[in-house]
């Protein structure tokens, strides 16, 4: 089986490298310094099992998976984090609290060789979980062909729904998410409102509210964008602007 070893730390990349040469059938394909590297070497290599810490520079362990199609199965390596160690727990994903021993390292891998323990299943179900969190609402992480995009939330101007994904729309274009608009609508709460079905808006940027045909409203934004409001989005609106 193939492995992929992700952390900015060396010291924590070769004390499971060291510990996993206790492990034949287990092949290290690559060592990587952050997530950025990490997405290509998933790419690449395409893993049977990840061992991936949380706090990185440029974009943490979660961010890096949800940009991954189909994320192989992964032991998480991190220091204290209450939220974090709540979710693995949930989703039966196992962890490794730094610093840890090589009897912890061992129990962790024969949990995953034996129960499963940390499948693809399990990672996109904390995946879900995580993404929820106050912590990872601060921005959006995305694929734009080869790069790797990041959108400070404040950034966005509009949401508009796109078949499977969310179109974002900020000051340097447009670029897609594979989200649900309940998700974004769920987690983007100060400033943002889902005025339609199709629509999430940034209240800041609204300049004038017209009325438009039978029950509907147009909402006018400093942009240019003129975006439909249905009736319960004109209602939500409302309450939000308190008018």
């Amino acid at each position: 089986m193939k492995v992929v070893i992700i952390d900015d730390e060396p010291l924590a990349r070769s004390m499971v490298k060291e510990y996993l040469a206790a492990y034949p059938d287990m092949q290290l394909a690559q060592e990587c310094s952050d997530g950025f590297e990490g997405v290509k070497a998933i790419q690449q290599h395409q893993p049977g099992l990840i061992f991936l810490d949380i706090q990185m520079p440029k974009i943490n362990g979660f961010e890096m998976l949800e940009l991954i199609e189909n994320p192989p199965s992964v032991i998480f390596t991190t220091a204290f984090e209450e939220f974090a160690i709540k979710a693995f727990e949930t989703h039966a994903v196992d962890y490794l609290l730094k610093p840890f021993s090589k009897e912890r390292f061992d129990k962790a891998l024969q949990r995953f060789l034996q129960q499963k323990k940390g499948t693809p299943e399990q990672t996109q179900a904390l995946l879900e979980t995580v993404s929820s969190s106050p912590a990872q609402a601060s921005r959006i992480v995305l694929k734009d062909g080869g790069k790797i995009k990041i959108i400070p939330v404040p950034n966005i101007q509009y949401l508009e729904a796109a078949d499977d994904y969310v179109k974002i729309y900020t000051q340097e274009g447009a670029f897609l998410k594979k989200k649900t608009m309940q998700h974004f609508e769920d987690i983007l709460q100060q400033h943002f409102v889902r005025i339609h079905r199709s629509y999430i808006v940034n209240t800041q940027l609204i300049t004038r509210i017209d009325p438009y045909e039978k029950d509907g409203h147009l909402v006018l934004l400093s942009t240019g964008a003129r975006l439909p409001v249905s009736k319960a989005g004109y209602g939500k609106l409302k309450e939000v602007l308190g008018i």
